[in-house]
This record gives C-alpha cells, structure tokens and sequence, in this order.
C-alpha cells in the first residue's frame, strides 16, 4: 500500500486547497468566489466568449459551469444571452460592473505568489509540471 504522503493527488489537493484559501480574503473584498474569479479570469483576458470556451479554459463542463454563471449574472457580473447564429450557444460577456472588478484584482495575483515565497524559476518548473499532466487530460477522456 503506498502511504498518503506519496499519492500525487493528496499532494495537489492539499496544494490546492492551500492555494486557494491564501486568496479568499482577497476575493471576499470584492465579493468573488474562487470558480467566480477563475472566470472573471478568462473573461477579462478573452472577451466575449461561449460557455463551452469557457470551460475548455478551466476544464470545466456545461453542467459544472452554467449554475456558477448563473449566479454571476445575477450578480450583475456578467450577462448570457443566446447566438443570433445559433441559440443552442451562450454567449457570456462581462457586465460594467464585471469589467471595473479587474481593476480591483489586479494586485491579487501578485500578493498570494509574495505570499508563497516561491522562487519565480522554481514557479515556473511547478507550473511546467502541472502543464505536462492537464496535456494530459483530453488523451485520457
């Protein structure tokens, strides 16, 4: 029996979780969730985008993400609405209120890496490692 110490998906979960926790008192202020920055995330950085773009950002499906954009644009975040070339496709787009939140968050990014205090060299060959297995996830499905 391999120990729980060696089993990678302890380790990135207990990294994750670590992680994600250093940011929510960062996301409390401006009123996100850690899913509801992630797609602010790629929003801000996309554009309009479809709910299936989306996902293949965060790897996340249509079941996962439609409750969580739901409440986003209840929260005047973001707006859905339909394709006029084709209304089985939602459109996402940030709203003002959306949009002005990037300001807001630009320093979080920064703050949790200080916080880390991770080296950016040894960053950047964990981020390379991560890489290398969600390249893997479309080859396993």
């Amino acid at each position: 029996m391999i120990a729980l110490s060696e089993h990678l998906c302890f380790k990135t979960y207990a990294v994750s979780r670590y992680i994600t926790g250093m940011y929510k008192p960062y996301l409390d202020e401006i009123s996100l969730t850690y899913p509801q920055y992630l797609v602010m995330l790629v929003l801000w950085e996309n554009g309009e985008m479809n709910i299936g773009k989306i996902g293949e950002h965060l790897y996340l499906d249509n079941g996962t993400l439609t409750p969580l954009l739901k409440r986003m644009e209840k929260n005047g975040l973001l707006n859905r609405t339909r394709s006029l070339d084709d209304e089985r496709v939602v459109l996402i787009s940030l709203t003002e209120k959306g949009n002005n939140l990037k300001e807001m968050a630009k320093h979080i990014p920064e703050t949790v890496q200080a916080c880390l205090h991770l080296e950016e060299e040894k960053k950047k060959q964990i981020m390379s490692g991560l890489d290398i297995i969600l390249s893997t996830q479309s080859s396993n499905i």
